[in-house]
């Protein structure tokens, strides 16, 4: 089972869907979205569907044109274009000497270049180019400069023979390796206790000492790729003339795509990061090829991580054989979390067989083994259930054994529930597991009445207050009737007083009556 990306990553905008290339059938378009609103891509992220907000530090108090500009920018957030681009005109024309003035130009352009029409494409590339001559420092030129790529890359896709030419030579310039910045001396290493190393976040747990079971929390699936840490203003311009690129012609955007994925000059990792994602756009043996190879040989943790990750919306026999080549032979955990991840969204029987190889591999990292497991579970069929049932059975390891009941448990399979069950009686089994075992079942649906039968069967007194616990979290009737009988009959005093406690957080008339009548004294 192909576990929903959209539970697993931050949507992006809607409002930009229509702007972006079409989607690859092969790549998951939620996938897709999300990774573009977390990066600065050609095709448009959220940041560029409206537009940015504005900062205090934008502000001139006392400017005369500060009313005019307020109201430009509110109808620029407001998506009213047109008249966000006759406020912005008129700042210039009343006010020529408003410190408002060099933005005027950028943020009229991106106003008319939301409107879509030649003209105001045209329009909006004039603006620019008059900013970039009359005000190369304005705060907004490098914006403008990525800008214009996007305005070139619509032009050239409505048949604009000189916009596709700039897009063309702008993304071949992607592939030549910049020049190498002067040296600087290297900075002096921090002192004091900022050199140590920060400590790695313990795993969940469940508490040992408590007599209430906590439910461990479920592994998260590995965040979309970042590039928050990107931001290149030369990058952008020239992955917005390769994405303009790629929507005119595809075929002469993957061979440049190869020569920036090759470069290994200082500085553009983040280039090809932004590249990787680009290639994963494309249904095709050959980009499929191109992220395997660069999962494998790319220099950069990152970009590797990207390209795998990617992978995950492959359904192919050679992205599956990489992927757990990756998981088996990679020594960097983070690269084969993702690997982990990618498997479990194959459907191939094959990747189902990697991720059980790999769980049931004692000499793996514990870590990665219950990532795996919770994976599996996900899968939801009797078959993987059955095989998380027999790793159970086999594994020594306790946190395993509290992962896979875990892991079973969020499957929603009727096997797997009444396998709960069954773990929660074996008296061969050691409390916590039993525990574990009753928590989940109750979680995930097992009727009162077979909690009910449960009870008068158990002897440990932690067990007993675990199903008392699972009986008082329940909304059926029958609950408060169980909950009454144990209140009332129940020889160990230490479970009446827990019974009652439940009773008292019911809404349920009977539970009042009933504990009116232990007060009073009264049957």
């Amino acid at each position: 089972m192909r576990v929903p990306l959209i539970a697993l990553l931050v949507a992006s905008t809607p409002a930009t869907a229509q702007l972006r290339p079409t989607p690859a059938p092969g790549i998951a378009p939620v996938a897709k979205s999300a990774y573009m609103s977390t990066i600065a891509l050609p095709a448009p992220a959220p940041g560029w569907s409206v537009a940015p907000p504005m900062s205090q530090t934008e502000w001139h108090q006392g400017d005369p044109a500060d009313s005019i500009y307020k109201a430009a920018r509110n109808a620029l957030s407001r998506e009213q274009y047109r008249t966000a681009a006759d406020l912005f005109r008129e700042v210039r024309s009343r006010y020529p000497r408003s410190a408002y003035v060099p933005d005027t130009y950028y943020y009229e352009a991106f106003a008319l270049y939301r409107t879509g029409s030649n003209a105001d494409l045209r329009q909006a590339a004039s603006l620019l180019e008059t900013q970039g001559r009359k005000y190369p420092r304005a705060a907004t030129s490098g914006d403008a400069r990525a800008l214009q790529a996007r305005i070139d890359a619509t032009l050239a896709q409505k048949g604009d023979a000189a916009a596709a030419e700039r897009v063309a030579e702008t993304a071949a310039a992607a592939a030549v390796p910049r020049a190498a910045p002067a040296a600087m001396p290297a900075p002096l290493p921090p002192m004091g206790p900022m050199t140590a190393p920060p400590m790695a976040p313990l795993p969940p747990t469940v508490s040992r000492s408590s007599r209430t079971t906590r439910p461990p929390a479920a592994p998260r699936a590995p965040r979309a790729p970042r590039g928050d840490d990107c931001a290149d203003e030369e990058d952008d311009v020239q992955v917005a003339a390769l994405n303009g690129l790629m929507q005119m012609d595809a075929a002469k955007a993957t061979p440049i795509l190869q020569k920036v994925l090759a470069r290994r000059d200082s500085g553009s990792a983040c280039l090809r990061r932004k590249a990787v994602f680009l290639v994963a756009q494309q249904e095709t043996a050959g980009a499929e090829n191109i992220l395997l190879n660069v999962a494998r040989t790319d220099p950069d943790a990152e970009v590797r991580a990207q390209a795998v990750f990617w992978l995950s919306q492959v359904n192919s026999p050679t992205a599956v054989a990489a992927l757990d080549s990756i998981l088996r032979s990679s020594k960097d955990p983070e690269l084969q979390e993702k690997a982990l991840f990618a498997l479990s969204q194959q459907d191939a029987p094959k990747a189902t067989q990697a991720l059980r190889a790999y769980a049931a591999q004692e000499s793996a990292p514990e870590e990665m083994r219950e990532k795996a497991v919770f994976w599996l579970g996900q899968r939801g069929d009797t078959s993987s259930i059955g095989f998380l049932r027999t790793l159970y059975g086999r594994t020594t390891n306790a946190e395993l054994k509290e992962r896979i009941l875990f892991a079973v448990a969020q499957s929603d399979n009727a096997t797997g529930q009444a396998w709960l069950l069954e773990v929660a009686q074996n008296p061969k089994e050691s409390i916590e597991a039993r525990k574990q075992a009753l928590f989940w079942a109750a979680q995930n649906g097992a009727s009162v009445a077979s909690l009910s039968r449960i009870y008068g069967q158990l002897q440990d007194a932690e067990l007993k207050e675990q199903l008392i616990f699972a009986l008082g979290q329940s909304n059926d009737p029958a609950a408060v009737t169980k909950l009454l009988e144990i209140a009332r009959t129940d020889p160990d005093k230490e479970m009446r007083k827990r019974a009652i406690f439940w009773l008292g957080q019911s809404n349920d008339p009977r539970a009042a009556q009933a504990l009116e009548s232990i007060l009073t004294g009264t049957r």
